[in-house]
């Protein structure tokens, strides 16, 4: 579905390229997580991928058209819902009567039954611009998952919202999932989205540090407390003693700890392209 090619970019050519010959592929029928360290260029990329910035060589291909096109055709069956926006001075029918029309695949009957799942009610004559942060950014994701564009990018989008919304987002995410779909979610807030994940994406600028499936992640690498021969790629302090990422041993199956995966592959790399480029 996208196909990132030798991509180099940079904002300031003094400070050097924040993406040098940066190459990725992403498949439908994934939601993929999007992690780096703050700098580590994920919103770039983002806007790179939705054709809002202009690479200085190198390309984006959404099923074989060049982002950078925005032809209608792509745009149409792709939706960015990015970490801050501005909602206009209107009702919420007075919005979707807008923007709706350019979604081909558009549902208000798919919307109401989002506002439903982030308990939003179905007024829609509320005035956006009288929301809450949180109530704002619910109604946004509402609207974007009702395009049910092929392409749903989120940038940080459990950001302003409560803990029981970010369990409603969940619900939705895998609602809305499937095959001929993909979803692309970066955030920091790792703990908000492990358990909907397929696949993982760990970026540092120019590399990529970690890019597979989520499957892949719990059969080569076990989250647990330490026991006595274990040869850990990163250890966390608890309180309970010390909690590693280890490599699995054959049958071993532990749920995947995105937290401690991030931090060893920022903190080990070597070992872990090591460990996932070795065939099991």
């Amino acid at each position: 579905m996208f196909t990132i090619s030798n991509l180099t970019f940079s904002y300031n050519k003094r400070y050097g390229d924040l993406f040098h010959d940066f190459s990725l592929e992403l498949n439908a029928g994934n939601v993929y997580g999007l992690l780096g360290k703050n700098g580590a260029g994920k919103s770039t990329l983002i806007y790179l991928m939705t054709g809002l910035l202009t690479p200085a060589s190198g390309e984006v291909l959404m099923d074989g058209e060049n982002v950078r096109k925005r032809l209608p055709k792509t745009m149409s069956d792709l939706f960015l819902v990015p970490e801050e926006f501005d909602l206009p001075r209107l009702t919420l029918k007075k919005y979707v009567s807008i923007n709706a029309p350019f979604y081909p695949r558009f549902s208000m009957e798919d919307m109401q039954r989002y506002l439903d799942i982030f308990e939003m009610g179905g007024d829609l004559h509320v005035k956006l611009h009288a929301l809450s942060m949180g109530q704002r950014k619910k109604v946004f994701m509402a609207f974007a998952f009702a395009t049910n564009t092929r392409v749903l990018i989120m940038d940080e989008p459990t950001n302003g919202l409560d803990i029981p919304s970010k369990s409603q987002f969940r619900k939705l995410v895998t609602t809305c999932m499937s095959d001929d779909k993909m979803m692309l979610i970066s955030t920091h807030q790792v703990r908000d989205i492990s358990d909907i994940l397929d696949h993982v994406t760990i970026i540092d600028q120019s590399r990529v540090l970690l890019n597979t499936g989520m499957a892949d992640v719990t059969s080569r690498l076990a989250f647990r407390p330490l026991r006595e021969g274990d040869q850990p790629i990163f250890v966390l302090q608890s309180p309970y003693g010390p909690l590693g990422a280890v490599p699995a041993h054959d049958g071993e199956e532990t749920k995947v700890d995105l937290e401690m995966l991030f931090n060893a592959t920022l903190q080990n790399p070597e070992a872990i392209n090591q460990l996932f480029t070795t065939q099991k």
